[in-house]
């Protein structure tokens, strides 16, 4: 009882000056019930709330901890970096070796730009493909998420092609009119909406992780490639969350397809606040300060943040067997709960890409966002509580990807079967 009312007591301090208590939305558990615990550190799969609770994590700060919590070479990185200088609003030598790493991976990739954050790589390579193409309408997908910039907070209207509607109130109708969406995985919701519009780009996750995980067909990726090279649209990829996490290459390694601009994030920082978006030199040079696309930012590039992603990466790229252990290791954890939902006749299904994992108590396999909302949401909130209660740290909502990272062994995988075993009568 007293943890308990430790951990209500700091809840109720932080709505007292945080809206909702918590920084970003999903940390506040309103989807799942109950309430967050206030994470206090982490070693390697674990972290540890302030109360001394010790949980295998598997959000890994949302993506970008592949190498789990506190991981020595990375922290040796900011560390020196630091002792340098936080940020000078100056171009540094890290950066370009950063920029050098990224792009070395990427042949269809010539230059690239860092931000701050994912919201600012997709809503900046938005800005940059209309500012190339001269065309004012986007495309995005139903289930994808690119950030909260106005023109991508936009839910559908009537019809099998429509421009977005606002999904969030302030949000002005005139900054949506110009978003058609389109159904994930259908190319003919794609061909309506370049139909209805003069479309400039199509913006896309090719490996969907934010309606748990849904990866985009090859056949309809592809078809999508083509669409755009008929209209003179750009096609951008974010892979924020799946870039270096699907695979080293992201998206790229798995179908081989060529986007017109790629966006990054969350890996390529390796826990710091980074973004970037990288493309074709002909479009990526209509940026400024060499074209008249504007974008900037005061702390883009700082030295701490491109030092901890340059230490992540070249890791990477030295070792990229831990993609297939990493992988071995999710599928090895989905397959125990496929079967043991099997042995209790419930629904369930999922899906494994690298060290990316995510699961439906449905049916069926989802393929797009609609699919994914017959999912029994309420269950998940069940199973999120009882593995909270027995030391397992999920995503605390069933639209989230989870994520494996090098530090976790066979052990903590069979465990967090052995637990769901015992928890699944409660679901």
């Amino acid at each position: 009882m007293y943890q308990k009312r430790v951990k209500m007591g700091i809840f109720n301090e932080a709505q007292k000056y945080i809206v909702g208590g918590v920084n970003s939305p999903v940390r506040a558990f309103k989807s799942v019930g109950g309430e967050p615990p206030f994470i206090e550190k982490g070693e390697g799969a674990y972290i540890f709330d302030i109360e001394g609770n010790k949980y295998l994590d598997y959000i890994q700060s949302w993506g970008p901890l592949i190498f789990g919590h506190c991981d020595k070479d990375t922290q040796n990185a900011i560390i020196e970096a630091v002792k340098k200088g936080v940020s000078f609003g100056a171009p540094t030598k890290v950066e370009v070796e950063l920029a050098k790493e990224v792009l070395e991976l990427f042949p269809h990739l010539n230059l690239i730009r860092f931000v701050n954050s994912g919201t600012e790589a997709t809503m900046s390579a938005i800005r940059l493909a209309r500012g190339y193409t001269g065309k004012d309408d986007i495309i995005k997908f139903e289930g994808c998420y690119h950030g909260h910039s106005d023109s991508l907070l936009v839910s559908a209207g009537s019809g099998a092609a429509t421009f977005g509607v606002p999904s969030s109130p302030g949000v002005p109708a005139d900054f949506t009119k110009h978003t058609l969406l389109a159904k994930y995985n259908d190319i003919e919701s794609v061909k309506k909406c370049f139909e209805s519009g003069d479309v400039g780009c199509v913006i896309i996750e090719p490996i969907a992780g934010n309606m748990s995980l849904v990866p985009g067909e090859k056949e309809f990726l592809g078809e999508l490639r083509e669409i755009c090279n008929h209209y003179g649209a750009v096609l951008i990829f974010d892979e924020v969350m799946s870039g270096f996490r699907a695979s080293l290459r992201g998206s790229f390694d798995i179908y081989g397809i060529k986007a017109d601009i790629v966006t990054f994030g969350k890996v390529i920082g390796g826990g710091m606040p980074v973004g970037a978006f990288a493309g074709k030199k002909e479009i990526m040079e209509k940026l400024s300060p060499v074209g008249p696309v504007y974008q900037a930012g005061t702390l883009s590039g700082n030295p701490v943040a491109m030092s901890a992603g340059l230490t992540v990466i070249k890791k990477l790229k030295e070792n990229p067997e831990i993609y297939k252990e990493l992988e071995d290791k999710a599928k090895k954890l989905m397959e125990g709960f496929s079967e043991t939902s099997k042995e209790n006749n419930i629904d369930f299904n999922y899906n494994v890409i690298g060290s990316m994992f995510g699961f439906f108590f449905n049916k069926k396999l989802p393929k797009n966002f609609d699919e994914v909302n017959e999912s029994d949401t309420k269950r998940y909130a069940k199973f999120h509580n009882n593995m909270l209660k027995s030391g397992f740290y999920f995503a605390p909502s069933a639209y989230e990807t989870g994520f494996i990272c090098t530090p976790m062994n066979e052990k903590d995988i069979e465990n967090t079967i052995t637990t769901y075993s015992k928890i699944v009568k409660e679901i």
